[in-house]
C-alpha cells in the first residue's frame, strides 16, 4: 500500500474542491480544520490505512465523544475521497440511536422567552430579533444573510444552497418588526443583521452574544446556541401541523431521518409517556 503525504498544496486544492462542490461555509471550515488537526497529529508522517486507524484509536483513548470522532473521520474521509486515497478511509464508530434528547441540552418555550426578555432588557434589539427570526422560521444561522430588506418586501427569503432553492416564508408580524428595525438603523437594502460597521455578523459573535444572556436569563450555557432555536421551531411546527414531510421541506432536509432527530423528546418527557401508559399496577 502506498504511503502518502499531505502537503499544503494538497490542502489548498481540497479547499478549492469544497468550494466548487458548493459545500456550506461552516462545513468547509470544519473539514479544513479537522484535516489540519490530523496533519498536526501526523507530525510529518506519511498516510496509510494503518496510520488513519491509529488516529481513530488515539481519539478514543483521549476520551473524545463518539459523535466528535465521527465528525473528524467524516472530514478525513472526504479529503481521502477527493485525493483518490480511498484505501486510507476508515469506518465510523457505530452509535446506537438515542430515542430522546438530554434534558440539560433542551431549550423549551419558557426558556426561549426568558432569553428574549434578557436580550430586550439589555437593550440588544438586534440579538432579540435575530433569535426570533431563527425560532420563527427555522432558518439556519448560516442562512441569515438571505434575510434582507428585499425579502421582507416579498414576505419570503429564497435560500440557494448546493444548487437548490428553498423558500422560507416570513410571517407578517416578523416582517413588520424587522422592517421597523431596518428603518431605525438606516438599512435600506441588503442584509438586515449587520454589525455597527455594516459587516455581516459572524457565527462566533452570535454565539458569544447568546451565551452572554445566560446569566441574566438564569439558563445553563449548554442549552443556549443558535441551532437549538431551530430545534424549538421544528418541535412547535410539528406540534401544530403533525406533518413531518412538510417539516423536512421547511427545514431543507433531504432525508426525513434527519428531521426525526429534531423531534426527539427529552428523557423527562419520555418518562412521562411511560407513566401515562398505566401498565403498572
Amino acid at each position: 500500500m502506498k504511503r502518502r503525504m499531505i502537503t499544503n498544496r494538497k490542502l489548498a486544492e481540497f479547499g478549492q474542491y469544497l468550494r466548487e462542490e458548493e459545500y456550506g461555509k461552516a462545513t468547509m471550515e470544519k473539514y479544513l480544520r479537522e484535516v489540519g488537526y490530523f496533519c498536526r497529529w501526523l507530525e510529518n508522517r506519511k498516510v496509510d490505512k494503518k496510520i488513519t486507524a491509529e488516529f481513530k484509536n488515539d481519539l478514543q483513548e483521549k476520551g473524545y465523544a463518539p459523535s466528535t470522532i465521527n465528525g473528524k473521520l467524516s472530514a478525513l474521509n472526504a479529503f481521502f475521497r477527493f485525493a483518490g486515497w480511498e484505501e486510507c478511509r476508515v469506518k465510523f464508530l457505530r452509535i446506537q440511536r438515542q430515542i430522546f434528547r438530554e434534558q440539560k441540552k433542551e431549550l423549551n418555550r419558557e426558556e426561549y422567552r426568558r432569553l428574549l426578555k434578557a436580550a430586550k432588557d439589555r437593550k440588544n434589539e438586534r440579538l432579540a430579533l435575530l433569535m426570533e427570526t431563527i425560532c420563527g422560521t427555522g432558518i439556519r444561522i448560516s442562512e441569515m444573510s438571505y434575510i434582507t430588506v428585499e425579502a421582507l418586501r416579498r414576505g419570503r427569503a429564497e435560500v440557494v444552497l448546493k444548487g437548490k432553492v428553498r423558500i422560507i416564508f416570513l410571517s407578517g408580524k416578523l416582517c413588520r418588526r424587522l422592517s421597523e428595525y431596518a428603518e431605525k438603523t438606516g438599512i435600506v437594502s441588503g442584509e438586515i443583521f449587520l454589525t455597527g460597521n455594516g459587516r455581516r455578523l459572524s457565527r462566533r459573535q452570535i454565539w458569544r452574544e447568546m451565551k452572554g444572556l445566560c446569566q441574566y436569563a438564569g439558563l445553563e450555557e449548554a442549552k443556549v446556541f443558535p441551532h437549538n432555536l431551530r430545534h424549538l421551531f421544528a418541535e412547535e411546527f410539528y406540534r401544530v401541523s403533525g406533518d413531518i414531510v412538510k417539516l423536512a421541506d421547511v427545514l431543507g432536509h433531504s432525508s426525513i431521518e434527519t428531521t426525526r432527530i429534531y423531534l426527539k423528546t427529552s428523557g423527562k418527557e419520555h418518562t412521562r409517556y411511560l407513566d401515562n401508559m398505566g401498565l403498572l399496577m
